[in-house]
């Protein structure tokens, strides 16, 4: 037995250490649903999977609770899957490793999947403990959260009996949900032409250690987007060394469109002495280190050797590319004014990459209301037609309007502060959850998310709070035990 099946409670442990061994990145999480799904069958439980995936599980209620409305707990399969540069992981194949690091569980180079592992977690000992006071239970599964709520987007109707749904994605302890952003992707081509590289020396720019995080909970907090900073550097040498003649060639950096990205790099090429080009590296490293000492205090920026690639972009092409990131806004646009200390719009450049003669960004943007987005789309589309760029618009989701009046949201507070000893706090999250979603397809559905602490979600540094995990099983099974 791992050590962490002998947390408590110790039903929800036993299935996040499950989990963990089972991978499940967005779009590979068919095994860990085939496992779920096996199982729930082994133990006579109604489960059925939709057209997209998303599986549905019924547990009969418990012996005199017959009469209670039925109640579905919410969760995704899928994780962000993240890893530290020196941590060889594939995601598809290597099961996360998670251990306790004093009073929180984080994992070994890589993202735990807490987020919403845990809440998955729970949902799943829910229907498994047997001595559990509960209405009859759906237990609602999704599939691939993370990269456009395809699963709630697909989410089949007609399918769901309960008009009571709580959602296990919150990652705050002493907090209610009631209302989150929608969002919609970015997806920005801009076309380069590629010359054959004639310059004798090659060298990689690499900027790493940043923080990352969640792209929506973590956009206020000044963590530094890696794509934007290097292209910062470029338009500095740019600017202010045109004495130093450097072809670009193979911009990358960030992973996946929901997360901060913490890495970037590009070849830079040139004749001639490196000296130059080292002394206004290392100087913009130091400037950096000092502007940013407290918010990313292990940030790295240096050169390295690297193969001479076969092409560069042409003069027109690297200006064109450099002058639009540079000027491409990123992060908060607006604060809420109907919700205090809340974001209201922001847009997160999450990847980019070289391919094909174009090079092709990533952007997520996220807003309170629908008009936020318009606008940064409208922005986005400016400045590519000054460029002579594409920009295109997917995956659009709704966000959740808050319900203060909301029947589940009176008891979750009333038990919530019974065992806190204070009221929690009722919050509008700067963050896709799925609620907007299903109550597009179901509307009459009452909810309310909770969960336990996690911090630094979407990041090699998430980590899951142990106490909080024990308190959030208290509130969620007090709020199936006295559900009316």
């Amino acid at each position: 037995m791992s050590e962490i099946q002998q947390l408590q409670p110790n039903l929800l442990w036993k299935w996040f250490d499950q989990i963990c061994a089972i991978p499940h990145p967005s779009y590979h999480e068919e095994a860990l649903a085939n496992f779920i799904v096996n199982w729930a069958k082994e133990k006579h439980f109604f489960v059925e999977r939709d057209e997209v995936g998303n599986i549905l599980i019924r547990k009969p209620a418990s012996k005199g609770m017959e009469n209670r409305p039925s109640v579905v707990l919410q969760a995704h399969l899928d994780m962000v899957p993240q890893a530290n540069e020196d941590t060889p992981h594939n995601f598809q194949t290597d099961p996360i490793q998670p251990y306790i690091d004093g009073e929180w569980v984080t994992a070994k180079g890589t993202t735990l999947g807490a987020d919403n592992g845990i809440g998955l977690a729970s949902a799943l000992a829910a229907l498994e403990e047997e001595n559990l006071a509960h209405p009859e239970l759906e237990v609602l599964l999704t599939m691939t959260e993370e990269q456009g709520m395809e699963g709630a987007i697909g989410l089949r109707p007609n399918w769901l009996k309960s008009q009571i749904m709580i959602n296990t994605d919150t990652e705050e302890n002493g907090e209610i949900y009631i209302g989150c952003a929608g969002g919609v992707n970015a997806d920005l081509n801009i076309p380069i032409q590629q010359i054959e590289n004639t310059y004798t020396h090659s060298y990689q720019l690499v900027l790493k250690g940043l923080r990352g995080g969640h792209s929506g909970v973590d956009i206020h907090t000044g963590r530094v987007n890696a794509i934007k900073t290097l292209v910062r550097f470029l338009a500095h040498l740019q600017q202010h060394y045109p004495q130093i003649n450097v072809a670009i060639s193979q911009l990358n950096g960030g992973s996946v469109r929901n997360a901060i990205p913490r890495e970037a790099f590009v070849t830079l090429c040139f004749d001639g002495d490196i000296a130059p080009l080292q002394s206004a590296v290392e100087n913009f490293a130091i400037l950096l280190k000092t502007e940013l000492a407290i918010a990313e205090p292990h940030l790295q920026l240096f050169l390295q050797p690297t193969e001479k690639p076969q092409t560069i972009l042409d003069r027109t092409s690297q200006n064109k590319i450099i002058n639009l990131l540079n000027a491409l806004p990123n992060g908060v646009i607006r604060n809420s004014d109907a919700v205090e200390n809340v974001v209201e719009t922001s847009l997160s450049l999450g990847l980019i990459k070289s391919e094909n003669n174009q090079l092709h960004a990533t952007i997520l943007i996220r807003s309170l209301i629908e008009s936020g987005k318009h606008y940064v789309q409208e922005i986005l589309q400016s400045l590519t037609e000054l460029c002579d760029a594409e920009v295109a618009f997917s995956g659009d989701y709704p966000g959740w309007e808050p319900q203060p009046e909301s029947k589940i949201l009176a008891l979750t507070s009333q038990i919530y502060a019974d065992i806190l000893g204070y009221k929690p706090e009722i919050k509008v999250i700067h963050a896709g959850l799925e609620c907007g979603l299903l109550k597009k397809i179901y509307p009459n559905l009452d909810v309310v998310s909770i969960g336990p602490t996690i911090i630094n979600a979407h990041s090699p540094d998430e980590k899951v709070h142990i106490p909080a995990v024990e308190t959030y099983w208290k509130l969620l099974t007090r709020i199936l035990a006295e559900v009316k």
